[in-house]
């Protein structure tokens, strides 16, 4: 498929999800009524303050939905293994006990702690499993990456639950975090990670070709002429700020990683490059859908994002298993 079909169609399917977002939730507006508050025309407060929390909740979404997209297709394509997602890396778990210890020992408890226990978290867990994978033999790096992945949050969840068991207040401000959401978070909280995210979009897109080369092996990359090493650790290093930021933002999202890789390249081919560019689109349709739709299947309450994308995912990864057996 050509690049230029893959972004235009990326673009009209983002900007339709972010309609959808705009005009849609609990309570009911007028879409002149949302169009006016964002153009400044004269509404009421109430109305003006809907727009700019879906507004803000859209945004976020957009952001972390291309973020974890992307970043799940690298971790596919660097380790060959195609239910990988950033949990395989235990990122999630271990951004989840950098929440749990500032939330016990710092007593934080807004959105801005978050982002900054939850960013070292999982920044430090993504450094510590790479350099358990590259203690090991390279053609053994993507599985032994995948078992310290599978390790550390192992050992990430256990102590989470050790601390939550015996603090009750700890239990009911992680909560919220937990679940993966988009809501009630300010849009300039992307600022604080942004650098972050510029870094890790440039490494991760410009993988694509690497990407390729590695799915013919290791030893046939080398033979021509790719640093594998190298770029292996350029790549990594991508998709971990990507998952740490988009973790540090909305908490732990899951199955996007997963979801949003199979689906592109089932449109766009197997080249990685457009994969990666499709990914870059439909990660934050599906984030977006997903928290528009968690806003009225059980109206007047919502279901955060993370739950709808899980249950999207769950079957899907139950299916791509099933598959991966019977072939």
């Amino acid at each position: 498929m050509p690049v230029a079909v893959v972004v235009a169609g990326g673009v009209v399917a983002v900007a339709l999800a972010v309609a959808f977002s705009l005009l849609v939730g609990t309570q009911a507006v007028s879409p002149s009524g949302i169009v006016n508050a964002l153009t400044g025309g004269a509404v009421s407060d109430q109305v003006r303050g809907i727009a700019d929390s879906r507004v803000d909740r859209t945004l976020i979404g957009i952001v972390v939905g291309a973020a974890v997209g992307v970043c799940g297709v690298v971790l596919q394509g660097l380790t060959r293994n195609p239910l990988a997602e950033p949990g395989i890396l235990g990122i999630n778990s271990g951004a989840a006990l950098a929440v749990v210890v500032g939330i016990k020992v710092f007593a934080i408890s807004g959105v801005a702690g978050y982002v900054w226990f939850a960013l070292a978290g999982a920044v430090l867990t993504a450094v510590i499993v790479q350099l358990l994978a590259l203690l090991a033999p390279v053609r053994a790096q993507p599985v032994t990456m995948a078992l310290a992945g599978a390790a550390v949050m192992a050992t990430s969840t256990s102590l989470v639950g050790a601390i939550l068991v015996s603090d009750q207040g700890a239990l009911d401000v992680f909560r919220f975090w937990q679940v993966g959401s988009v809501a009630g978070r300010d849009a300039s909280i992307v600022l604080d990670v942004a650098p972050l995210l510029v870094v890790g979009f440039v490494l991760a897109l410009s993988s694509g070709s690497v990407l390729n080369t590695v799915a013919l092996g290791d030893d046939l990359a080398r033979g021509l002429g790719q640093r594998v090493l190298l770029h292996r650790l350029l790549a990594a290093t991508g998709a971990i700020l990507l998952a740490a930021s988009a973790t540090a933002l909305a908490g732990p999202i899951a199955f996007v990683g997963l979801v949003v890789p199979h689906v592109v390249r089932a449109v766009v081919g197997p080249d990685h490059r457009r994969i990666l560019l499709g990914a870059l689109f439909a990660g934050p349709v599906l984030v977006v859908v997903a928290d528009t739709l968690g806003r009225v299947v059980a109206a007047p309450s919502e279901v955060q994002a993370g739950i709808i994308c899980a249950v999207v995912g769950a079957p899907f990864l139950v299916g791509l298993v099933r598959r991966m057996n019977v072939a």
